[in-house]
């Protein structure tokens, strides 16, 4: 989708497959506007760890459970993030639920190559307001993996039938994202978004294959900090 909207925005794309060896396309392409790394979260470190010097300041990460300490580990300062709020599946079009927010140098690049095709992308700012966006989206994806994994069904049916078991596992998940991020996060605020996202794609279905793995990193973070985390603990045993 990214690929996409660049190349209808008017920019041009160079693709870095896996395994191609980054240093000699950097050295061929020394100064890109940005560099999109499009990689799955498991494979996000790695990546960071091994990204040529010339390109850091163009950074762009899109992955999912994605917070200010992945970058900082590796000396990242103020990578463009975006929190993307749309969902791709083979053979339908994309989906938003609701506007991707975006910061960083190359915010209004991104923003107008998803506009270009017609998904909707909001700059914020730096800081505080991406923090808080990035939560936003962790609460809302790990509630719903992580509860569906008991319930099933679409985020409207687990509100509406299973809402004290959601609260449960979005207060640990919540609990978690406090330590991780050392700001104890307004939760009212953070539900209000996720209901937000809720009403964006009701019939959204609350899990999917990464569910069994978000669920174990949830607990190797509530480990990490000692929290006690008991809901999704269950789930696990």
């Amino acid at each position: 989708m990214f690929a996409g909207g660049l190349l209808r925005a008017g920019y041009s794309v160079i693709p870095v497959n896996r395994g191609d060896d980054l240093f000699t396309v950097a050295h061929a392409h020394p100064e890109p506007q940005l560099v999109l790394v499009a990689v799955a979260e498991n494979d996000l470190h790695t990546v960071l760890a091994a990204m040529p010097g010339a390109w850091r300041p163009h950074v762009a990460l899109i992955q999912n459970e994605l917070l200010s300490r992945d970058w900082e580990k590796y000396r990242y300062a103020d990578p463009t993030v975006i929190s993307v709020w749309f969902e791709k599946k083979k053979g339908t079009d994309a989906k938003p639920l609701i506007a991707s927010s975006v910061a960083g140098p190359g915010a209004a690049l991104l923003c107008r190559a998803l506009t270009a095709i017609e998904l909707p992308c909001r700059e914020v700012a730096l800081g505080d307001e991406l923090l808080f966006e990035l939560v936003r989206k962790n609460v809302y994806i790990l509630t719903t993996n992580i509860a569906g994994l008991k319930t099933g069904g679409t985020v409207s049916q687990l509100w509406a039938q299973h809402q004290a078991f959601a609260r449960q596992v979005a207060n640990e998940v919540m609990d978690i994202q406090d330590a991780l991020t050392g700001v104890a996060h307004d939760r009212a605020r953070l539900i209000a978004g996720l209901l937000e996202a809720f009403d964006g794609d009701p019939e959204h279905g609350c899990t999917g294959r990464s569910a069994p793995s978000r669920l174990a990193r949830a607990i190797a973070h509530a480990d990490e900090f000692s929290l006690a985390v008991p809901t999704l603990r269950s789930l696990a045993s």
